[in-house]
């Protein structure tokens, strides 16, 4: 077994893996316990498992373990917490956005990846960003008036 050392929502961790190519997504649940990030169709076409490394949005089952290296990783868990929620979270909560929960965490780290990139996007921009994150249960409009909310448009 290989030791994997990765800074995960701020921590050093060390994960163990005989294979380098098991999914980041693998280590986040299985060895760290992070149930954040889901896993969805396995192929990074959903977004389910969508994590932020060094400040972009990625798809955690596509992702080698092998190839994190010492780049950060942030979880759902790490966003942030139910007394402090970062502002995505806190407006998802604000405008019930989530309803199955399936696409929850893709469509937050990767509204909250886009948040970081740029301070106000517009509707648009906010549709583009969230194109390639499925959403089965028919929120999409509230996801994108809560990211508009976490963005001070709404």
């Amino acid at each position: 077994m290989a030791a994997f050392h990765l800074t995960v929502n701020g921590v050093a961790r060390t994960v163990e893996a005989s294979d380098p190519n098991q999914p980041l997504l693998y280590a986040l649940r299985n060895a760290l316990n992070l149930k954040g990030a889901k896993f969805g169709c396995g192929l990074g076409q959903c977004g389910a498992c969508t994590v932020i490394i060094d400040g972009e949005a990625v798809r955690s089952c596509q992702t080698p373990l092998s190839s994190v290296g010492d780049r950060a990783v942030t979880t759902l868990e790490g966003l942030g917490s139910p007394e402090n929620p970062h502002r995505v979270q806190a407006a998802f909560i604000e405008e019930q956005a989530a309803q199955c929960g399936y696409c929850a965490n893709g469509m937050i780290m990767t509204s909250a990846a886009l948040l970081a990139r740029k301070a106000k996007p517009d509707e648009a921009e906010i549709r583009e960003a969230l194109a390639a994150n499925l959403c089965r249960c028919g929120t999409h409009d509230r996801i994108v008036h809560a990211v508009l909310r976490a963005a001070g448009r709404a």
